[in-house]
C-alpha cells in the first residue's frame, strides 16, 4: 500500500488534521503520479483540496521527493494568526521593532531557508501581506519588521487552500497577480467520497494505528461496517475517518469493528435538505437516496427495489399490467418481484 503519514502521528493523541495518506483508488494513483513529476522541480506548488483531504501530508511529500529533501520542511496555518502578528511570524523582526518586542526574532521563511516552506490555508492571508508575500517571492529576500536591510533567502513555497482562489480573486479578497506566482504548479486532491478505494485501506490502517495505541489485539471490521463505510459521503474527509474508526474502536466489543459502533456525520445530509430549501431543482428521491446511504442500510439494492414495486403496486390499486406500465417494465417482472417478496402466492 502506498501510505504516507506525518512524522510524528504516532505521538498524537487526538487528530486535529489527517494523519494518514494512501494512493490505491484510481484517482489517487493519479495524483501520485503528477506529484512525481512536479516535486522534483523547484516551482511553486498550490494545493487545493477540501478540509481534512491531507494537504500537508502532500506537501511534506513534495519537499521529500526534492532536491531540498534534506533541508528543513516548516508548516504555517495562516489563519492561525491574528492580522497585527502574521507579518511578523512569517518575517520575523527586530528588536524593539512594536511594543513587545524585546529581542529579534527570525521568520518562518528564514527558518526555512533552503528548504520548503508550507503555507496552509493560503487564502486567509490579509491582502497587506498578499503584497510582501508577492515582494518576497519575485526578490528571494524578507525584511524583518523594523529593519532597513533585506535578508537573501532560497526557500521553495508550496502553499494550499480549501477555496477557490479564483472566486477570491473576483470577490476582490485575493491578489490576482500572486495567484498566478502561487500557481505554477498546482495538485488537486480529490474529496474521499471522490475516491473510494482509499476508505478502506485507510480505514484498516487506522484500525490498526489506534487498536495499537489503545492495546487491544487484533480487530476485524466486519461486512455491514464495511457497507456503512463505503455508503457515507465523508464530509470531513480523511480526518472524520479516522476520528469515526478510533470511536468505533472505543466502543466496539470483543475483536469485531459492527455497523452500529460507527458514529457518522450527518453533516452531508443537512447540506442537501439546505440546498433543496433554497434550490426547487434538487431532486427529492435524491434526498431519499442520500438518507438511505447514511444509514448503511443492509441489502440497500433489494431494499430499493422493493419498496418501488411494492408502492407502485398498492397506487395502481394492485393491478399488476397497471402497475408494469407505470414502471416500464414487463407484467412478469413485476409478478416475480412480487412473489419473491411475498406480496403476492405464486398460484396466484
Amino acid at each position: 500500500m502506498n501510505l504516507l503519514t506525518l512524522p510524528n502521528s504516532q505521538s498524537l493523541t487526538t487528530s486535529i488534521r489527517a494523519t494518514a495518506q494512501v494512493f490505491e483508488d484510481a484517482k489517487s494513483l493519479a495524483l501520485l503520479a503528477r506529484i512525481q513529476k512536479i516535486a522534483p522541480s523547484d516551482a511553486n506548488v498550490l494545493i487545493i483540496g477540501e478540509t481534512g483531504t491531507g494537504k500537508e501530508l502532500i506537501a511534506r511529500h513534495v519537499h521529500d521527493l526534492s532536491r531540498r529533501r534534506e533541508k528543513p520542511f516548516v508548516a504555517v496555518n495562516c489563519g492561525a494568526f491574528s492580522e497585527t502578528l502574521v507579518e511578523s511570524e512569517l518575517f520575523g523582526h527586530e528588536k524593539g521593532a512594536f511594543t513587545g518586542a524585546f529581542s529579534a526574532k527570525t521568520g518562518w521563511f528564514e527558518a526555512a531557508n533552503g528548504g520548503t516552506i508550507f503555507l496552509d490555508e493560503i487564502g486567509d492571508l490579509p491582502l497587506s501581506i498578499q503584497v510582501k508575500l508577492l515582494r518576497v517571492l519575485q526578490e528571494r529576500e524578507v525584511v524583518r519588521l523594523g529593519a532597513r536591510k533585506p535578508t537573501p533567502i532560497d526557500v521553495r513555497l508550496v502553499a494550499a487552500t480549501n477555496v477557490r482562489l479564483e472566486e477570491a480573486v473576483l470577490a476582490g479578497h485575493f491578489r490576482e497577480d500572486l495567484f498566478y506566482r502561487l500557481r505554477v504548479a498546482h495538485l488537486e486532491i480529490p474529496t474521499l467520497r471522490d475516491r473510494p478505494g482509499d476508505i478502506l485501506p485507510l480505514a484498516e490502517y487506522f484500525v490498526s494505528e489506534y487498536r495499537r495505541r489503545l492495546g487491544y489485539g487484533k480487530v476485524d471490521i466486519d461486512e455491514d461496517a464495511t457497507r456503512k463505510l463505503l455508503a457515507h459521503s465523508w464530509p470531513g474527509n480523511i480526518r472524520e475517518l479516522e476520528n469515526a474508526i478510533h470511536h468505533a474502536l472505543l466502543i466496539c466489543k470483543g475483536n469485531r469493528l459492527r455497523s452500529e459502533d460507527l458514529q457518522l456525520s450527518s453533516i452531508q445530509l443537512h447540506r442537501v435538505r439546505q440546498e433543496h430549501d433554497g434550490n426547487s431543482s434538487v431532486d427529492p428521491l435524491q434526498q431519499a437516496l442520500h438518507q438511505l446511504f447514511e444509514t448503511g442500510h443492509d441489502a440497500l439494492y433489494d431494499h430499493i427495489e422493493d419498496t418501488l414495486v411494492r408502492t407502485a403496486y398498492h397506487y395502481c390499486h394492485n393491478n399488476q399490467v397497471q402497475t408494469a406500465r407505470l414502471l416500464g417494465v414487463s407484467r412478469n417482472i413485476v409478478r416475480a418481484r412480487l412473489i419473491k417478496m411475498g406480496a403476492i402466492s405464486a398460484l396466484k
